[in-house]
């Protein structure tokens, strides 16, 4: 008898280019896509890399916007169209993290351009259908296919330069998307593999990162597992953990990736017992009770543990459960404002998390 359930693969639509120097291949996948104007988007801090790629592109590119902000605010946004209207854009280019993905995302599917992502973290919005945007303190989220890109590059030599902080963070946010698609309601056996073999890769390849910045086998590795835990978050619902860092972030602005990687090791724990099959692969790779065990992995790598640190205190616990307990997700353990205050209570002072 099989014990293989039945199940719903949507596949992965997105073109995939993977490797070192492909970069240079940017020029040519924008023709691909009938880009003949290419609006280029990236951050401030990120404006050099995107004049670098409008001189790349040359007259394929309209121009640049290096206003991208974290958490998609829809007025940055309405910014970015007008620009895009005003030369003529006929597609977009995104180069950087989420913050800059995001915009290119939100610009996509308001206008129909196609969009080719270039992420130089690995938080992995280039390859989900999910968009989150900010308006008025609140972060409200979205999934329809068009949001995707329809073309990511990734070239490990964009990561050679990444601080070891967002190394460190960028790289467990990764990890929370895996986490969660290994327990997702929707989820498969060729997701859980592909979670599976994300963190495994991650397990491998930040370690030496830390050890060597400039270890390129290991970039590779942990840019690898961050491009499996993407692809698998665009292909299952989110839970708890996801809801929490939209709240964290949409309404008291957190910084995205630093705050998965506080949140991940509780979440995870609360979910282990409920979800114990599914996280198997997981606490394999981490160690069991798997909270513990990813709290010990992130310290060793040096993430951030605490959200004090950035800002959050205990008064704002109250209202953050409140916002988590309206709309709610999917989850493999039922839950309710006072779990909420107490995962967020834990992670206030980075705490290692017990079984509860």
């Amino acid at each position: 008898m099989s014990t293989i359930d039945d199940f719903v693969f949507k596949g992965i639509p997105t073109r995939v280019l993977f490797g070192t120097g492909t970069l240079s291949r940017a020029r040519d996948e924008v023709e691909k896509l009938g880009g003949r104007a290419a609006l280029v988007l990236s951050t401030a801090h990120q404006s050099a890399e995107a004049d670098r790629l409008v001189s790349d592109l040359g007259e394929l590119a309209a121009g640049r916007f290096s206003e991208a902000a974290m958490h998609t605010p829809t007025d940055v946004t309405a910014k970015a169209l007008e620009i895009a209207k005003s030369t003529g854009a006929d597609c977009v280019v995104s180069i950087g993290g989420g913050s800059t993905i995001g915009l290119g995302k939100a610009i996509s599917i308001r206008t129909g351009m196609p969009h080719l992502a270039i992420p130089t973290t690995y938080a992995g919005s280039e390859m989900t259908d999910i968009l989150g945007e900010t308006e008025n303190g609140n972060k409200t989220t979205r999934r329809d296919p068009a949001i995707r890109p329809d073309t990511v590059i990734y070239d490990v030599s964009l990561t050679l330069s990444l601080p070891e902080k967002l190394t460190v963070s960028s790289a467990l946010n990764a990890a929370a998307h895996a986490v969660e698609a290994l327990y997702a309601p929707d989820g498969n056996p060729v997701i859980s593999q592909m979670a599976a073999a994300g963190l495994a890769a991650l397990h491998r390849g930040l370690p030496r990162i830390i050890a060597d910045s400039a270890d390129h086998e290991g970039r590779r590795e942990t840019l690898y597992g961050a491009w499996l835990c993407a692809t698998v978050l665009g292909q299952a619902a989110m839970g708890l953990h996801h809801k929490l860092c939209h709240v964290l972030g949409g309404s008291f602005n957190l910084p995205h990736s630093e705050t998965h990687a506080i949140l991940l090791p509780h979440t995870a724990g609360f979910n282990a017992m409920a979800a114990k099959t599914a996280l198997k692969p997981a606490s394999d790779i981490f160690g069991d009770p798997l909270g513990g065990g990813l709290w010990d992995f992130a310290k060793a790598a040096g993430a951030p543990l605490a959200l004090a640190d950035f800002g959050f205190s205990a008064a704002d616990i109250p209202r953050a459960a409140e916002i988590a307990g309206t709309d709610r997700y999917d989850n493999p353990r039922a839950f309710d404002t006072d779990d909420i205050a107490r995962i967020l209570t834990a992670a206030l002072h980075g705490d290692r998390p017990e079984t509860f």
